[in-house]
């Protein structure tokens, strides 16, 4: 077959009409399939990621203030101008009450602009927290002011919150979890290859450099940044790794307050849970040994150089929030040495996600009253319910799970919960106070209102009407305590969700983002928590190794895929996600085949059958570009595949995609059916 002459064909008729679609239509109109994105110079056989994304990756180059740039940024933006008009509506809301929602966004957005104060201010906002630091004159003031610091969500050596006991998931209890790192994994400490020892540096210039501003003489500064380096690199080595902390048991150690105290003696937690005002008997402690060695620091370490480390941490936390020489410099590390993004993006869109995630419920109870349409929720049900149906179907099928766990998963899929669009019930922000004052004050004052809320929750039956996303947020997610899957507002737009547009498009798109979400609940780690969400084992013991084993193959592909130079993919630690991937779109296109035998079977739209579009419409929702710096980030710390290796690690593991597109072996990226990945 002539793949190519035949898709000529569809890609000249489907322009054609969509012009003719486009000269009837009063305003311009998106359509679910734009031939002008396609390439079909390249076989779908060799690239299915560049035969449907090429002429997007050619004709949308990677502007200089992103580090990505993709099907997801393009919404976020899009995204980002309907928040901005709401902003202004409500920022020209003279009526608005003291006290009510739109005045703290107002206010709080109003003190993030003003840009002429935020210079006149310079570090002054901060520097009551840096004076106080200067005045602790004993390990025991040390610790009481590191209270007082993760009150306001400054977070200097671990942190401290409120979750489900996993193995008790109707109640929320204190955990006590690793942190304190300036840079974003433990192994940018501790590595010697070249990629880690410049970011390592420039961590290091970035630290002086903050001291320099702050008002500190370069020989202070350069002390400052080896005080700071001694205790964090002593943190990172006492850290887990990233794929340990994919073990939910890895992580999982309940203490009582005594036993804790044994375990780290020179931390005084009594002193730290009353100024945290939290009564508890026991809690879990994610990583002891890590607890241990804080411990251990807490007695070693010279007082001056924890004092210096604390201030680090006012620093780091703030620098973004304050006058244009602290933000630039925190830019030029986390953005451009981490990422490799050129320029900030502009001032209003870097607001506008703090505000988002100070005041996500606030801001989203006026997103969705304007931009989300009931029908949407309702066609979002119906593609839920499919999903379901057919994720029980491919399990009543599987060859290699016994009938045991088999009636286990059904439990756990039948039980799953489904939210869509937004809560039922809205937070409640009157104790918050937003004002006419620094900028850096209001995201404090907001952080320690959301903290306090968390912390509210310890001892406390779960709320399971609680959401943790904004509508406003372009993503979804997966809950394993919860068993529950969410799809906030804003992730129901093209080019995952078109209202009008035909079901292969739409299965092809939120649809396997649903079958993905779903698929969470029985990955490598989902599948350790049984329905009601709790910490345990329900699987036979040959069902866990045949899992496992069928999971290596998936691992062996990643680790074999290579994206930058001889850099590949780490299979292990990108497990979850990939499971999703290749469950999710499976079990996506069963639901579509059952709904196609429902509704009956449209002939071909745009010149392509409705099993080609859906694995079209799967695959232009991960188009993106990505520089260097941001790859090699995401090849370290995970846990996503980059977007290319989400469509071809995944399509090519599929019969379905074969023959829809009547690809055989001489394709480039041709699996032998006996090689392919297949669990769900």
């Amino acid at each position: 077959m002539n793949f190519k002459s035949l898709v000529k064909v569809k890609i000249i008729t489907l322009i054609m009409l969509s012009a003719f679609i486009y000269s009837c239509s009063n305003a311009p109109q998106k359509p679910a399939l734009d031939p002008a994105n396609m390439d079909i110079t390249v076989n779908p056989g060799d690239d299915f990621y560049r035969f449907v994304n090429n002429g997007w990756l050619q004709n949308n180059p990677l502007p200089d203030d992103y580090s990505r740039y993709g099907a997801f940024e393009q919404l976020n933006e899009e995204n980002e101008q309907k928040l901005y008009d709401l902003l202004m509506a409500i920022r020209s809301d003279k009526s608005a009450a003291h006290g009510s929602n739109r005045q703290k966004i107002r206010d709080f957005y109003n003190s993030a602009m003003d840009t002429l104060l935020l210079e006149e201010q310079g570090i002054s906002p901060i520097r009551p927290f840096l004076e106080r630091i200067d005045a602790i004159d004993s390990k025991e003031e040390l610790q009481t002011v590191i209270a007082e610091l993760h009150q306001t969500g400054i977070r200097p050596l671990f942190g401290m919150g409120a979750s489900q006991d996993r193995k008790n998931t109707d109640w929320m209890i204190a955990s006590v979890g690793q942190g304190g790192l300036g840079m974003s994994d433990r192994d940018y400490y501790l590595k010697d290859d070249a990629r880690s020892t410049e970011i390592r540096e420039g961590y290091k210039h970035f630290i002086a450099q903050m001291f320099s501003l702050a008002g500190y003489d370069d020989q202070e500064a350069e002390k400052a940044v080896e005080a700071i380096m001694q205790i964090e690199t002593s943190l990172a080595e006492s850290s887990m790794d990233r794929l340990t902390l994919r073990n939910p048991y890895a992580t999982y150690h309940i203490m009582t307050l005594d036993e804790l105290s044994n375990n780290s003696p020179n931390i005084n937690w009594n002193n730290y849970f009353d100024i945290r005002n939290v009564s508890i008997d026991d809690l879990n402690v994610a990583q002891p040994e890590f607890f241990k060695t804080v411990s251990d620091l807490m007695d070693t370490v010279e007082l001056e150089k924890w004092k210096t480390y604390l201030k680090w941490n006012v620093l780091n936390s703030s620098a973004s929030f304050l006058s244009s020489d602290f933000d630039k410099a925190n830019f030029a590390f986390y953005g451009t040495v981490m990422t490799g993004s050129e320029v900030q993006r502009e001032r209003w869109k870097r607001v506008l996600g703090v505000l988002n995630g100070s005041l996500s419920e606030a801001v989203g109870q006026e997103y969705v009253s304007l931009y989300f349409p009931p029908e949407a929720k309702e066609r979002m049900i119906d593609l839920v319910e499919h999903l379901r149906t057919a994720f029980h179907q491919r399990i009543s099928n599987l060859e290699w799970m016994s009938d045991e766990t088999k009636e286990e998963a059904y439990g756990k899929l039948a039980a799953m919960n489904v939210k869509i669009g937004y809560p039922d019930k809205w937070i409640d922000y009157s104790d918050l106070e937003i004002k006419e004052q620094p900028y850096i004050l209001n995201i404090l004052a907001a952080r320690a209102f959301n903290i306090k809320r968390n912390l509210d929750e310890i001892g406390q039956p779960v709320d399971r009407d609680k959401w943790f996303m904004s509508p406003q947020t372009v993503n979804a997610y997966y809950s394993p305590t919860m068993n529950e899957i969410v799809f906030p507002a804003a992730i129901l737009q093209p080019p995952f969700f078109y209202l009008h547009a035909d079901d292969a498009m739409n299965y092809g798109a939120i649809g396997m983002v649903i079958g993905h979400e779903m698929t969470h609940g029985f990955d490598d780690q989902g599948r350790q928590f049984a329905k009601d969400g709790n910490l345990s084992d329900w699987w036979t013991e040959e069902d866990s190794q045949r899992f496992d084993e069928l999971s290596q193959v998936l691992v062996d592909q990643y680790n074999n895929y290579v994206m930058l130079d001889s850099l590949t993919i780490n299979g292990k630690l990108s497990l979850g996600e990939n499971i999703a991937d290749l469950g999710g779109l499976s079990i996506a296109y069963q639901a579509l085949q059952n709904k196609l035998e429902e509704d009956g079977r449209p002939g071909e739209i745009d010149g392509f059958t409705p099993e080609q579009r859906f694995f079209v419409s799967y695959a232009q929702v991960w188009r993106n570009h990505m520089r260097e710096q941001r790859l090699r980030q995401q090849l370290n710390e995970g846990p996503h595949s980059p977007g290319e290796a989400r469509v071809n690690g995944i399509v090519y593991n599929m019969e379905e995609f074969y023959k829809a597109f009547n690809l055989d072996e001489s394709g480039e990226r041709f699996i032998a059916p006996d090689d392919r990945a297949k669990i769900w």
